[in-house]
């Protein structure tokens, strides 16, 4: 009888709890060891019953603790232990989550595992912050791209395809690019005056959002001190963020944690 275990990629979306599917909470229950990002929240770690194992891989710009092949190979060896294993993403594992990459290596290995999507940076930050991704009138669709690159290599960026005035663009991970971002948009033809945000910790009581025109985003990023992890939104329905800002992140503290408490019922 085979040993195998059996892995779950599990997205956990941008940082608060709730936001989470009813399958991802109910696989950290059932599991025998989670591995975890570290964009996956502090909320949603205190989920995790006591005495699963917990093995923190922790990928940050310029600050690689854990190199991707590395990850694979805790990945798998559990799994061949026969371990029940959960790789925990922030966001979504198929988008910017590599999630694609550790499946294939589970799958060459002949190891089974599932994806379960999460609510992603871009719809969770968006959302929280009061900016609709698509809103008729302003524009015609959506596109995502990375603003960092492994290794700190240049961007390999066609500006002049994602410089569209009548399409949203959100950049994940673009923090430590961010001037040199906004300067090549510009330079490809998008308005200097083009509404722009920066969102720190999405939909978590830590959120800080930074609005400017994309000519001053990265000015006014800087001024505010703001930290990874940071989702940017460039596009017209960022103007829409001052009426339709509904999270008060530093409100009503007292309630959420409890709401939270009340999601981890293996703990209690």
């Amino acid at each position: 009888m085979s040993t195998t275990g059996f892995v779950s990629l599990v997205g956990s979306g941008p940082g608060d709890p709730e936001l989470m599917t009813l399958k991802a909470v109910r696989l950290l229950q059932q599991a025998d060891v989670v591995v975890f990002d570290r964009l996956v929240s502090p909320e949603i770690l205190n989920l995790i019953p006591h005495g699963v194992g917990q093995i923190s891989v922790g990928k940050s710009p310029g600050k690689h603790c854990v190199p991707q092949n590395q990850i694979n190979e805790i990945i798998v060896s559990l799994a061949l232990a026969g371990r029940r294993l959960v790789r925990l993403k922030g966001g979504d594992p198929y988008i910017f989550g590599r999630g694609g990459e550790e499946a294939l290596e589970l799958r060459r290995h002949g190891i089974p595992f599932e994806v379960v999507p999460g609510v992603t940076a871009a719809a969770g930050c968006s959302s929280y912050s009061g900016i609709p991704l698509t809103h008729r009138g302003l524009n015609h669709g959506v596109r995502f791209i990375t603003g960092h690159q492994q290794d700190n290599e240049d961007l390999s960026i066609d500006w002049s395809k994602v410089a569209d005035p009548d399409c949203t663009l959100v950049i994940y991970m673009g923090l430590g690019n961010l001037e040199s971002i906004c300067s090549e948009l510009i330079r490809a033809g998008l308005p200097a005056s083009t509404p722009a945000a920066a969102i720190h910790d999405g939909s978590t009581p830590r959120q800080q959002k930074v609005v400017a025109s994309l000519a001053d985003l990265a000015i006014a990023v800087a001024r505010a001190e703001l930290k990874s992890p940071v989702t940017t939104i460039v596009g017209n329905v960022v103007s829409l963020s001052d009426d339709l800002d509904w999270f008060m992140p530093n409100s009503r503290h007292d309630e959420r944690v409890n709401r939270y408490d009340s999601l981890n019922l293996a703990r209690a």
